[in-house]
C-alpha cells in the first residue's frame, strides 16, 4: 500500500532536498538511453527500407527470446498498428575503454539497471507518421505482482525476481515493464528495444552535428551543459550534455523530456535527408553504429517495420507526454521510505491514447449500446476519493443490485471525477454501470479488461435504482479531473497535445 502525502508538507520537502542533493551526480547521466533508443528505431525504418547493408545491419542486433508473448485471441485494441516500448538502461559495458569514460563524463561505477528513460514509439498502419509519448521515470504506477512504485523500478524488479542466466533475468525484467506500461496506457507492446549509456554517444558520433536551439544559454556543472542562446551545432560529446541536463531548466525533468524528444525530432529529420540517405558511407556509419547499439525482441522484424513506415517523412514525428495531474509532482510512501514522485492524470490517459491510435468512434458506440441485466455485467471499483470504506461501501450496493463485482481496491492516486472505464465492446455493460452511478463520466479505455468504476473526490456513488439520463445528451467532452461532466457520453479527447519538433523551433 502506498500512502500519498501531500506536496505542501514542509518535512517532506526538506528531506527530499536533502535527497536530491546526495543523488545530483549520478542521477544527470541516467537519461538518454530512450533518446538512443527511439533515434535507433528509426535509423533501423531508413536503414531497412533502402537495403543498405540491410543483413549486416540484422546481424549485428542482439535479439533476445521470451519477452514478447502474446497469445492469440489476445486483445489488440490498435490492430495492425506498431507500439514499440524504447529504453534506456544505466548500465556500462564491460568493454568500455577510459577514453569512453572520459567522453561520456560518467566513471566506471557499474552503472544502474533502473530505466530511467521510457518512450512509447506508437506508428500506425498506414506508416504515415509516428508519436513519441515519454513517461516521466518518477512516474506512480502500479507494477503488477508488486503494488505502487515509481515506473522505473519495473524493470530491476521483475529481472530480480528469477535466477538464470542475464539474458533470461533480462528478459523478465522487460517483460514486467511492458506489462506496467501497457497497464497505464490499455496498448499492446508489440516490440521493444533497450539501450546502454554508451549506445546514444556512438550513434550521435556517427551522425555528426547537429543543429539545435535554445531559449536561453544554459551552464550546468552536472551534465556539463555550456550552450548560448539561439542556433548552434552540437558535437557527439555536447549532445550528450544536450539532452542530459535537468539541473537549471525551469520545469527539471520535464524540460528534460522536452530536449531529448525534440532532440531525437530533428536527428531523424537529418537521417531521413538526402545528405545521409545518398552518402553510402555516412550511412554505413550509421547503420553499423545503430546495430551493435540495440537490444530487440527475437521478434522484430526490421523489414517489415521499414515497409510500414516507408510514407515516414520527418515532419510526421509527433512528441507528447503521458498526461499529468495536478499537482503534478509530491511525494508517496513505496516500501517504508518516503520518495519524490510524479502523479499521472489516469482520467485523462484514455482519452489520450485514444486521440493517438485515431479511436474517435467510441462515443457513438456507447449511445448505441442496450442495457442488459446487471447479473451479467462483471464490475471493480476503486477507491480514488481517499474517504475510507469507500470502494467497498460502493461494491456493497452493486452487489445489492445485482452486479458481479470483485475486491475493494485503492485507485492509483486521488481523482475529482467519480469514472466509470470501459474497453471497447462493453458499452452495454457500461451503459448498465451507469444507470447506477447518475451524472458519473463514462470513458472508454483499454487500460481495463472490464468495467471498472473509479470513484473521485466529488463524491458521487451508487444508488440501488436505475437512472434515466435526459433524453437529450450533449456533444462529447473532454475527459478532465477538474470539472466531472454532466452527460453520460463517453469522451475520446486528449488532455495533452501532441508537439512537431525541428531545428528551426528553440525550447529550454
Amino acid at each position: 500500500m502506498v500512502q500519498v502525502v501531500t506536496p505542501e508538507e514542509p518535512t517532506r520537502r526538506a528531506a527530499l532536498a536533502h535527497r536530491r542533493e546526495t543523488r545530483k551526480k549520478t542521477v544527470a547521466r541516467r537519461t538518454i538511453g530512450w533518446t538512443a533508443f527511439g533515434l535507433a528505431a528509426l535509423l533501423v525504418v531508413v536503414a531497412g527500407y533502402v537495403g543498405y547493408n540491410y543483413f549486416n545491419f540484422q546481424n549485428g542486433v542482439t535479439k533476445i527470446s521470451g519477452v514478447i508473448d502474446k497469445a492469440k485471441g489476445d486483445k489488440d485494441v490498435d490492430g495492425k498498428a506498431q507500439n514499440i516500448l524504447l529504453v534506456g538502461v544505466d548500465e556500462r559495458p564491460a568493454n568500455m575503454t577510459a577514453e569512453q569514460y572520459k567522453e561520456l563524463s560518467t566513471t566506471p561505477d557499474g552503472g544502474g539497471l533502473n530505466t530511467d528513460t521510457i518512450i512509447l514509439l506508437h506508428v500506425p498502419a498506414d506508416g504515415s507518421s509516428a508519436t513519441l509519448i515519454s513517461f516521466p521515470r518518477d512516474s506512480l504506477v502500479t507494477i503488477p505482482g508488486f503494488g505502487q512504485n515509481k515506473i522505473n523500478a519495473a524493470y530491476v524488479l521483475g529481472r530480480n525476481s528469477v535466477s538464470g542466466t542475464t539474458q533470461q533475468q533480462d528478459a523478465a525484467g522487460m517483460k514486467l515493464l511492458i506489462k506496467t506500461v501497457e497497464g497505464v496506457t490499455g496498448l499492446s507492446i508489440d516490440h521493444y528495444v533497450k539501450v546502454t549509456l554508451l549506445s546514444f554517444y556512438t550513434i550521435a558520433k556517427a551522425l555528426g552535428p547537429v543543429t539545435v536551439c535554445l531559449n536561453e544559454a544554459v551552464d550546468d556543472p552536472y551534465s556539463g551543459a555550456n550552450f548560448k542562446a539561439g542556433k548552434q551545432q552540437l558535437n557527439a560529446t555536447q549532445a550528450l550534455q544536450f539532452v542530459r541536463q535537468r539541473h537549471g531548466l525551469p520545469n527539471g525533468d520535464f524540460d528534460r523530456a522536452v530536449r531529448q524528444q525534440y532532440f531525437l525530432s530533428v536527428e531523424a529529420q537529418q537521417v531521413l535527408s538526402a545528405g545521409t540517405l545518398l552518402n553510402p558511407v555516412k550511412l554505413n556509419n550509421v547503420v553499423s553504429a545503430v546495430s551493435s547499439a540495440l537490444e530487440t525482441d527475437s521478434g522484430l522484424n526490421l523489414a517489415s517495420l521499414a515497409l510500414q513506415m516507408k510514407g515516414l517523412k520527418g515532419g510526421n514525428i509527433q512528441s507528447a507526454t503521458i498526461p499529468l495531474a495536478t499537482p503534478s509532482t509530491g511525494s508517496a510512501l513505496i516500501d517504508g521510505q518516503e520518495l519524490s514522485v510524479d502523479f499521472l492524470d489516469y482520467a485523462a490517459i484514455p482519452g489520450f491514447i485514444a486521440q493517438v491510435i485515431g479511436d474517435t468512434g467510441a462515443p457513438d458506440a456507447y449511445k448505441k449500446a442496450k442495457t442488459v441485466d446487471p447479473s451479467t455485467v462483471s464490475v471493480d471499483v476503486l477507491n480514488g476519493a481517499g474517504t475510507a470504506n469507500g470502494s467497498s461501501t460502493a461494491l456493497a450496493t452493486l452487489a445489492q443490485v445485482g452486479f458481479q463485482t470483485g475486491t475493494p481496491q485503492d485507485a492509483p492516486q486521488q481523482q475529482q471525477a467519480t469514472t466509470i472505464y470501459y474497453p471497447v465492446g462493453m458499452e452495454a455493460q457500461a451503459k448498465t454501470v451507469a444507470q447506477y452511478f447518475p451524472d458519473a463520466d463514462v470513458s472508454v479505455s483499454p487500460a481495463y479488461q472490464k468495467v471498472t468504476v473509479i470513484l473521485g473526490t466529488d463524491g458521487k456513488m451508487p444508488q440501488t435504482t436505475p437512472y434515466t439520463p435526459p433524453a437529450k445528451t450533449s456533444t462529447p467532452k473532454a475527459s478532465k479531473t477538474s470539472t466531472p461532466s454532466s452527460s453520460s457520453t463517453p469522451s475520446a479527447t486528449a488532455s495533452t497535445p501532441t508537439k512537431n519538433y525541428n531545428a528551426d523551433v528553440c525550447v529550454n
